[in-house]
């Protein structure tokens, strides 16, 4: 899978039970240790899909993602089920990063042949009938491609830009999306390795052409990092973090994922997909080793302090346990 999750055998056994009873609307699950599991069933079902939503709106949260598993459609069609990735704005990094990264492999894993389709949503109102209602408007007036078509799409291309010989080095990393690099900013990365070089190597998708490119290289001190990310658009960085800690120097190499509230669905999306490959082609094309990796949802949130804790977590003593006195002993 893209993310390295896998749904669990309960999800399976869930899911042939959904498929199965027709008094079950839906499934939602979440990802745990590792495995996406189901957590709660939506029942009993009526012959109205806009009516059985108000069984889903209980379970919607503005700060926690979830995958949603509807039957939309008659179960005598192929195709009943429509699979929801809901990923809020206000959800932590972490869950925005592996949610949007395994959408497509949990649809996969459960047996693409029985969805209609995948939706992304990011808002409560999305998922109301009024919100279906607008989607349905949607596909009808633009058509457009699905996830496994998007993913279809990129395959051709890459197999072409192979072929057409692009002058862009390509990344080969079996996990994740692999995306091309500019040779600009690889050598830009490349830079980090010498210690008078650059200290902040900020890379950007270009969601149109789908390619790594370098968004600035800089000397940045620790102190004008928050300041120097963007605040409007989701990053990679790359940062030699040059310091002195209990009297030892080093530089280590920290990798920092930032996405911004305000950053687009399909920027969140590319982005989470493809960090593993950005860090991959950082590692075994420009030589660096990341020592540590950091995500955050707007720079601001990074400092000297947060990275300081990261690299050298503090050591809790724990005190010798004091046996309590016996009553009436001094």
């Amino acid at each position: 899978m893209q993310s390295g999750i896998a749904a669990s055998q309960d999800l399976h056994t869930a899911f042939q039970s959904l498929v199965s009873s027709p008094s079950e609307r839906g499934l939602l699950c979440t990802i745990k240790s590792e495995s996406i599991i189901p957590f709660t069933v939506l029942s009993p079902s009526t012959s109205s899909f806009n009516d059985d939503l108000s069984l889903l709106t209980p379970h919607l949260q503005s700060d926690t993602a979830l995958y949603i598993i509807l039957r939309r459609y008659p179960a005598a069609e192929p195709a009943p089920f429509v699979a929801i990735t809901y990923v809020p704005d206000a959800a932590p990094v972490r869950q925005k990063t592996l949610f949007s990264s395994t959408s497509i492999s949990l649809v996969r894993e459960l047996g693409t042949e029985r969805f209609r389709e995948t939706i992304f949503a990011t808002t409560k109102e999305e998922l109301t009938k009024e919100g279906f209602e607008k989607h349905d408007k949607h596909v009808t007036l633009e058509a457009p491609l699905t996830e496994e078509e998007m993913s279809l799409r990129d395959v051709k291309r890459k197999e072409a830009e192979e072929g057409r010989g692009m002058n862009e080095r390509k990344s080969h990393v079996s996990s994740g999306v692999s995306m091309p690099i500019t040779d600009e900013a690889l050598s830009a990365l490349k830079s980090l390795n010498d210690e008078s070089g650059n200290k902040l190597v900020q890379l950007k998708i270009n969601i149109a052409s789908e390619i790594i490119e370098l968004a600035t290289a800089s000397q940045t001190p620790i102190t004008d990092l928050s300041s120097t990310i963007s605040s409007t658009e989701p990053r990679y960085s790359f940062y030699r973090y040059s310091h002195t800690h209990n009297g030892v120097s080093s530089a280590p190499i920290l990798f920092i994922y930032t996405c911004p509230p305000g950053s687009k669905i399909k920027e969140r999306m590319l982005y989470a997909a493809s960090s593993r490959s950005a860090v991959q082609i950082a590692e075994a094309e420009a030589g660096l080793k990341v020592e540590k990796k950091v995500e955050a949802g707007s720079p601001e949130d990074i400092s000297a302090e947060s990275i300081d804790d990261d690299l050298h977590p503090k050591v809790q003593v724990k005190k010798a346990f004091d046996r309590p006195k016996r009553p009436g002993r001094k």
